[in-house]
């Protein structure tokens, strides 16, 4: 156990935060987006001194490659570092932050070895929860796996672990679909300054929301062994926030009624997005507009209300449920409300896919030998918007996938000769399907041959290459 600094003598340790958004500080201007580490400093002891490095959208190699280096330098014995990332990484429709499970694990690995060998103490948190709750009400599970990989580093490496993902789990367990998005940066329209048009943002929190994480952390700090004795202040720790009250547009008095009245008084909402009859995935946002004076619109689904939304003064809203919808075919009515009366029904109806088919491969055709630059090709499910091709869990290429369902890419790099097994993902919004294995067989000058050598004094890219897989930019 590191000592703790002697208070005579001033001496202070400093716990840096390396993470993504979700912890990042935020200013007045970006409210009510808020991160967790901002307040953190609030629920620990007067001679730690938080230092919040974590930016929007930092991946776990983009941190190492870009900035790492100059907290190591600021380092010193006895100083904890919070290693916060897992959060962005799962994004495989991105391929600049995206990271495999293998990728993710080495990076951990090196950033453990770098923070201990400057004297400092490390420690791993799961990416938090989401704000979206399954059709039966328990808490969806939105991270892909990439929790358990951290637990496993932590056990793995002795290195203490805050598990920020099962922590927020409860807490929405506790605060369930009608009261969870209190925690998050979810507005209606109309309702802050900020964001007149209404913000739908599951991923992070608001004021409240982070200051409840940043307890969590702290919590978590005070039963995690193998850090400083005396980090957490405990009578703050220990102060929970009110419990929040039941959103608006779970308190409506009677809402069928709305469907059933004979009297209409405005047209009806209109549904900007989606489109009729478009595939969605079940956490599908709704906007569009609304009639003059419109103050609040209420929804149905088969005739049941499940839910409402302000109506900003240009008659802009914005909607979505925190739970999700189920696969399959669904029409949903809004009636608007005024101090006049109600609105007609406006309809929409949609499909929900929960899953997406795999894409298929017809280029070059599997068993065929391809030259050293292939050009990969084939169809996908229309409505698929990208296949992503992976190979020795990387990610090497994204490929555009036409209205049709049609997608091709060729690879800026030759590829040495050799088999390769490669994996196909096709991606629909915020899922992506089964891979599609494929094996690849490339022809061409052997590794070693003087052909190759005569020419190996010049390099075709740096790590600057934008041509995935990379090593991020030094």
């Amino acid at each position: 156990m590191k000592r703790w600094p002697d208070r005579e003598r001033g001496e202070v340790v400093k716990l840096c935060i390396i993470g993504n958004s979700v912890a990042a500080p935020r200013s007045e201007k970006e409210a009510p987006f808020a991160g967790w580490g901002q307040f953190l400093g609030e629920y620990l002891s007067p001679y730690c001194e938080v230092r919040n490095y974590a930016r929007d959208a930092m991946t776990a190699r983009g941190y190492y490659t870009e900035r790492f280096l100059s907290l190591l330098n600021l380092l010193q014995q006895g100083d904890v570092v919070a290693v916060d990332f897992g959060g962005v990484e799962q994004r495989i429709d991105k391929p600049g932050l995206y990271h495999s499970f293998r990728e993710l694990r080495e990076f951990l690995y090196l950033y453990l070895e770098g923070i201990r060998n400057e004297g400092a103490v490390p420690f791993l948190l799961t990416p938090a929860a989401r704000c979206v709750f399954e059709p039966d009400g328990t808490v969806a599970d939105t991270r892909d796996g990439y929790p358990q990989l951290i637990r496993e580093v932590a056990a793995e490496t002795g290195t203490p672990l805050v598990d920020l993902n099962a922590m927020t789990m409860q807490m929405l367990r506790d605060l369930g679909p009608q009261r969870a998005r209190q925690y998050y940066r979810w507005v209606d329209a109309g309702e802050h300054p900020n964001h007149p048009d209404g913000l739908i943002d599951a991923s992070h929190f608001n004021e409240a929301g982070a200051r409840e994480v940043a307890r969590m952390v702290a919590i978590g700090l005070s039963n995690a062994p193998g850090l400083p004795y005396g980090l957490v202040d405990a009578e703050a720790m220990a102060v929970a926030p009110p419990y929040p009250p039941l959103l608006t547009e779970f308190t409506v008095e009677s809402p069928e009624r709305a469907l059933e009245s004979s009297s209409r008084v405005a047209e009806a909402p209109v549904f900007a997005g989606p489109r009729p009859g478009q595939a969605v995935s079940a956490m599908q946002k709704f906007w569009g507009s609304a009639a003059p004076g419109t103050g609040y619109l209420l929804f149905f689904a088969r005739g049941d209300y499940i839910g409402g939304t302000r109506v900003n003064e240009q008659g802009k809203w914005t909607w979505r449920r925190a739970v999700k919808w189920t696969a399959g075919d669904h029409v949903i009515e809004a009636v608007g409300i005024s101090e006049h009366g109600l609105s007609a029904v406006g309809r929409l109806s949609f499909e929900v896919w929960d899953t997406v088919e795999p894409p298929i491969v017809l280029g070059p055709r599997e068993g065929t030998i391809s030259g050293p630059r292939p050009r990969f090709s084939g169809s996908a499910v229309p409505g698929v918007t990208q296949v992503m091709i992976m190979e020795g869990e990387r990610l090497i290429a994204a490929a555009p996938v036409q209205k049709d369902g049609s997608w091709k890419v060729t690879h800026e790099h030759d590829w040495r000769p050799g088999t390769y097994s490669m994996e196909f993902v096709a991606i629909f919004s915020a899922i992506h399907s089964k891979p599609a294995p494929y094996t690849l067989r490339v022809h061409g000058v052997p590794e070693g041959n003087w052909i190759r050598h005569s020419t190996m004094s010049r390099l075709p890219c740096s790590d600057k290459c934008d041509h995935m897989p990379f090593a991020g930019r030094w």
